[in-house]
């Protein structure tokens, strides 16, 4: 099955946590099928495994499930996030193995499950006498997201995982524990990679070497539903936090990594919301979300759209602006001590908008209003903030607590999970947005990402605005999706 949609998903069900593995020339992108049942643990088998590759994050494959859930005794019953690699010409599949009816009233105990490939990564052999939980000192509610590798083929296989010491205060409990093996089969307990005594846990932990610097990635949900990482010069750490330490916002949750031909891809889900509302709760799943990364001198890491998604959309059209509410006839031209705004063509529902702008001293507020109404009122808002240094995403209208014209959330000045710290000097900055229907992701200066999702606003124009500041617009086009080749 090849789909048309870079924020892919499939026919029926969404993308929960992604698993990418390099293999043959393509991304082989394994993710947990959230499927939504009434009721998971009635159904004759859990959560499984399935499977879609590419080539270029723009074309793919769909090769529905290859890792069921086991029956309905099974310690598998619901397959896990866990992670694949290669070892000569057989592959390696390990996951994390969940039955919501064996455990304790405190929680079902997870472990860490084996299958092996000889070679294909869409059939897969499991092998339970491998399975093994959590030993002493750890919860076995908490033993998951095994990521296995190794520091240099001469050396042990080593696996991370998801888990917490036992008796500890509950938030600060979590821990990166860590095992060594000669032959992926047998398992011996090592020191955690590390200990942060922070989170409640860091789940889908994500190792690579990148240069001189090693990363240690993983997602926590005690401070913020974020995808973190630390840096350090040697595999076993310390463990340093750069000053941007997160991937993206709350929209881009579970990313872990694969290098591909030299490139290094992060992966996450834009998760659905309740009620397809924009006030309804975030929901786990929900459609695929691709950055690629590039490091930067430090160790920090810069993220940005793969360039073969940007050469996808084609045809770059200029956008033509109207003043709206007495605005000066073109950006930079008005006083600086108001709000200006300025509205465009009609958006495209799968495109990307790419803006330039010089940005002058002192400016509050700049950014970008997504299927606004007629008189800009009513849209998504794109807001990046010199003055405070970070990027939000916005609606108007708000929620309201009721009838009174003041009972609007005004107290609530954006979404509060979609906040990225960004750096804006004065000058010249370019801003990227992908909008696939009611997903998108916003790049700024080819460094700070934010995903989103936009759900109360299905249609409407592109427009431009400015708030106690100004604008030097030099660039603004919107590009559609041109018509692909499916891959052979």
């Amino acid at each position: 099955m090849i789909d048309n949609a870079v924020h892919w998903r499939p026919e029926r069900g969404y993308v929960g946590d992604v698993i990418p593995f390099s293999h043959a020339g393509r991304i082989w992108l394994f993710y947990l099928l959230d499927e939504r049942p009434d009721d998971p643990a009635a159904g004759p088998s859990g959560m499984p495994w399935a499977l879609v590759s590419t080539t270029d994050f723009v074309h793919y494959t769909d090769h529905g499930v290859v890792l069921p859930g086991g029956d309905r005794d099974a310690e598998d019953f619901d397959c896990y996030t866990g992670s694949v690699i290669a070892d000569g010409d057989r592959l390696h599949l390990f996951y994390t193995g969940h039955n919501p009816r064996r455990g304790t009233p405190s929680g079902a105990f997870q472990v860490v499950c084996h299958a092996t490939s000889d070679g294909d990564p869409t059939r897969w052999t499991k092998h339970p006498d491998h399975t093994f939980g959590a030993p002493s000192g750890y919860l076995p509610q908490d033993w998951r997201d095994p990521f296995v590798f190794r520091t240099s083929p001469d050396q042990p296989w080593q696996m991370v995982l998801a888990a917490r010491h036992s008796g500890k205060p509950d938030r600060r409990s979590g821990v990166v524990a860590r095992l060594t093996s000669p032959d992926l089969e047998q398992w011996t307990i090592a020191e955690p990679l590390w200990q942060p005594h922070r989170f409640i846990t860091q789940e889908c932990p994500d190792v690579f070497q990148w240069g001189d610097w090693w990363y240690l990635v993983y997602s926590e949900f005690s401070d913020a539903f974020q995808t973190r990482y630390r840096i350090a010069r040697q595999a076993e750490g310390p463990w340093l936090a750069p000053s941007r330490d997160t991937i993206d916002g709350r929209a881009f949750y579970a990313a872990k990594s694969v290098d591909h031909q030299g490139r290094r891809f992060f992966i996450g889900w834009i998760p659905t919301k309740q009620g397809e509302s924009d006030a309804g709760s975030w929901q786990w799943a929900g459609e695929l979300a691709i950055l690629e990364a590039h490091q930067e001198e430090d160790g920090s890491l810069a993220f940005a759209f793969p360039a073969e998604i940007l050469a996808a959309h084609s045809d770059p059209r200029p956008v033509s602006l109207a003043p709206i509410d007495g605005a000066a006839a073109e950006p930079g031209q008005g006083a600086a001590d108001r709000y200006a705004a300025w509205i465009g063509d009609p958006l495209p529902e799968r495109c990307v908008i790419s803006l330039t702008v010089d940005v002058a001293a002192g400016t509050h507020a700049f950014g970008l209003l997504l299927h606004s109404n007629a008189d800009g009122e009513e849209a998504g808002i794109i807001r990046i903030e010199p003055q405070r240094g970070r990027i939000v995403f916005d609606r108007w209208p708000r929620g309201q607590t009721g009838p009174a014209q003041w009972q609007v959330e005004g107290d609530v000045p954006h979404a509060v999970e979609l906040e990225r710290p960004c750096r804006l000097p004065p000058g010249r900055h370019t801003v990227q947005v992908l909008v696939e229907a009611t997903t998108g992701q916003v790049v700024v200066d080819q460094c700070i990402a934010l995903s989103f999702r936009l759900y109360d606003h299905p249609q409407g124009r592109l427009g431009l605005f400015v708030t106690d500041g100004a604008i030097h617009l030099i660039d603004l086009t919107v590009s559609t999706r041109r018509p692909g080749v499916p891959e052979n």
